[in-house]
């Protein structure tokens, strides 16, 4: 049996047209299984209502293909709110919010809220410790002892290009990542503690910057918190292709930020050939891109 498949959204199918598309959903033809799959996608969200109880089949086939469905129709709509939220943002867009939001087009099961209630509850931990530091030295030393001590976090040195590094859901979860993903933990961290803790986007590489009036470090997340000076930042620049320009040492905007993240994505997804990915990691970076 072959089932015609709609362009655009449909209404939502009678209860035996339900059905039908449930039993053929575990078809061995795979042209047929194909066609039942697009005429599910043409429902649209409201699909995965009907469809979940599938997810629990005793027939492996139809669990699978089930839960693949409504993986698929979750990440549509994660891609869709994401790229709203890039379009309707400004230059300092939330780039927390941005990279979960971000998290949820490949994970769409995951709760944002609790990652953000585990980071409010890193800060609290860390508060009084913070406010009675002496120096920024101590302070700094305070948060690296908390994240890369207590918690160890770390910098995926085995594998940095892997892509888990790059969603702040796993990151979080695994306590390693890249540059760029530990940077940004240790960013959200020190704007709930209200310090003045920059991220550094320099070419293929992130650091975060601590500056006051009279002081100012450099913070290497991905090397458990090292602590650099301006010098060592161009001495760094000064080897590589790039070389030193001193605006590679300004703040990055929280826009430019998350446009890193994509970009970072699209680059690894590029490594592994997979087009389909590519091609939604380019629709963030044009909307970013603006």
């Amino acid at each position: 049996m072959r089932v015609q498949s709609l362009p655009g959204r449909n209404v939502e199918p009678c209860e035996n047209e339900k059905k039908a598309l449930l039993n053929l959903l575990g078809d061995e033809d795979s042209k047929v299984y194909q066609s039942v799959r697009a005429r599910i996608l043409s429902y649209g969200f409201a699909a995965t209502k009907w469809l979940h109880p599938s997810t629990l089949s005793r027939d492996p086939v139809l669990r699978r293909r089930a839960t693949e469905i409504i993986q698929s129709l979750s990440r549509e709509v994660a891609d869709n709110r994401f790229i709203a939220f890039c379009l309707n943002q400004g230059e300092e867009l939330d780039v927390e919010e941005g990279a979960l939001w971000l998290a949820q087009t490949q994970y769409p099961e995951i709760n944002t809220q609790a990652y953000q209630a585990l980071l409010d509850s890193y800060a609290s931990d860390l508060k009084e410790q913070i406010h009675a530091s002496p120096s920024i030295e101590n302070t700094v030393a305070i948060i690296n002892h908390f994240l890369f001590g207590e918690l160890g976090y770390h910098g995926n040195e085995e594998n940095y290009y892997e892509l888990e590094n790059s969603y702040l859901n796993r990151v979080m979860d695994r306590r390693t990542g890249d540059a760029l993903s530990l940077c940004s933990v240790y960013l959200f961290l020190a704007k709930r503690l209200k310090l003045p803790i920059v991220g550094i986007g320099m070419p293929e590489y992130f650091l975060c910057r601590y500056q006051t009036t009279t002081e100012e470090l450099f913070i290497d997340a991905f090397n458990r918190g090292k602590l650099l000076t301006k010098a060592d930042c161009v001495k760094y620049l000064l080897h590589t292709r790039d070389g030193f320009k001193e605006s590679y040492l300004a703040p990055v905007t929280g826009r430019r930020m998350l446009l890193k993240m994509c970009s970072n994505l699209h680059q690894i997804y590029t490594r592994l050939s997979r087009s389909d990915e590519m091609a939604r990691c380019q629709r963030y970076i044009v909307a970013l891109a603006r």
